[in-house]
């Protein structure tokens, strides 16, 4: 019987030809906890916004590993000594992590798991596949946490231009048609380097930067912090909260069984045994789905009207101000729709509430990006760039939001 081809080459929209050409990585993406990603959408509810955007983990996973590999090689050519151990580890690393992702990304970390972020249920999938791999991403799992001695490794991971940043802007971009987001990121790797252990780009590249920062900025608007999107998320959140809190008073609903699990328990980081760890790696977006669609026919009022507005794509409305919405609002719209539907204020408040959103397309105090000039020295790109904008990117700007059902407009509440 021959050996199955680990060698491959896949076709992807935005890079064209990604190559596997390491069997260990074959073997990672084909592990069901990688394959899962094929069944969790990268943007969200952003696709009741943008029709196209239905891409998923997966695709983005693969094109992070791609560039990893195209920035590794043009490092190595300008003389950064990567050996062939530590380029698989980034690659690996780069590779598995969104893996800790839930169902709809974000939406599961705010409310049928207790403040686990996905970052940290990615490692607890990392640890578990070392084990099954008889320990050969410990590399990748050091450089993931930071304890490498390189610290280059870890910008190239997660710093203010890292792989992840780079191919989400440029694939969410594509997926979602909001050109605005379309970034140069040939030329940026193009222009990478290292110095004094130091992630940097070098002065001929700062236009691509500031481009890059300009972009993240118009794509946090237009397609993340679009005011659409976020009203869809909350539903989403709040149709998972109500469900467990309906499960936790003995109610049964209608879902799968790793749904079922996370509603009836409390499950917090020191709770993810491996049990659990398995039982999270069999739910996705579809889990979610297949359950609302069945909850919008359930007999709660709160969980069967969330669910249609989701179902039906009939949302909340949502008002974004540059101020802080007075509380008074929020309790005459309570109190309306308390009055309307009979129910009470606890029930009202799955409907009316208020809140912020902050976007800052960069951040000094951060992991910041140096430009390496022709002099050999270093500077922050604020400082290096000549465009007065770029300054003000690394101001957060926050915007206020009201979201309130629709039939709130015909009464004139606001």
């Amino acid at each position: 019987m021959s050996e199955i081809n680990k060698l491959k080459i896949l076709n992807d929209p935005i890079y064209g030809f990604i190559s596997i050409t390491n069997p260990l990585v074959y073997d990672l993406i084909q592990h069901p906890y990688f394959q899962r990603l094929r069944r969790i959408s990268q943007m969200g509810m952003s696709y009741l916004v943008y029709p196209g955007a239905h891409h998923t983990r997966f695709h983005h996973a693969l094109g992070c590993m791609h560039i990893m590999q195209k920035t590794i090689q043009v490092l190595q050519f300008k003389g950064v000594k990567i050996s062939e151990e530590e380029e698989n580890a980034l690659c690996i690393a780069i590779l598995l992590h969104d893996i800790g992702h839930g169902p709809f990304s974000h939406a599961m970390e705010h409310s049928i798991v207790e403040d686990v972020n996905h970052e940290a249920i990615s490692l607890l999938f990392m640890d578990k596949l070392n084990n099954e791999f008889a320990g050969k991403l410990s590399l990748a799992i050091q450089i993931f946490k930071g304890e490498y001695h390189r610290k280059f490794m870890l910008q190239l991971i997660s710093s203010q231009m890292d792989m992840d940043r780079m191919d989400y802007l440029k694939r969410d971009s594509f997926y979602s048609g909001v050109a605005e987001g379309n970034i140069n990121s040939e030329r940026l790797i193009q222009m990478m380097n290292v110095k004094d252990d130091m992630l940097v780009i070098e002065e001929k590249g700062i236009y691509s930067v500031e481009k890059f920062l300009v972009a993240r900025r118009l794509m946090y608007w237009q397609a993340y912090l679009h005011k659409t999107s976020i009203a869809a998320e909350f539903i989403l959140t709040r149709i998972l909260k109500r469900a467990k809190e309906l499960t936790q008073q003995g109610e049964v609903l209608l879902c799968s069984k790793p749904l079922q699990f996370f509603l009836q328990q409390k499950i917090g980081l020191d709770d993810f045994n491996e049990d659990v760890l398995q039982t999270f790696s069999r739910l996705d977006d579809f889990d979610i789905i297949s359950a609302i669609k069945e909850w919008q026919y359930h007999d709660d009022f709160v969980l069967s009207e969330l669910s249609r507005m989701i179902i039906n794509r009939d949302l909340l409305k949502i008002r974004l101000y540059p101020e802080k919405i007075d509380k008074k609002m929020v309790d005459v719209m309570k109190a309306e729709l308390m009055s309307r539907y009979s129910i009470s204020e606890k029930e009202a408040e799955y409907f009316v509430f208020k809140g912020k959103i902050k976007n800052q397309a960069y951040n000094k105090s951060g992991e910041p990006i140096h430009i390496l000039k022709k002099d050999g020295t270093v500077e922050e790109v604020a400082e290096a760039s000549d465009q007065l904008n770029l300054k003000a990117l690394t101001k957060p700007v926050t915007k206020y939001y009201i979201c309130f059902p629709k039939v709130l407009l015909e009464k004139a509440v606001i």
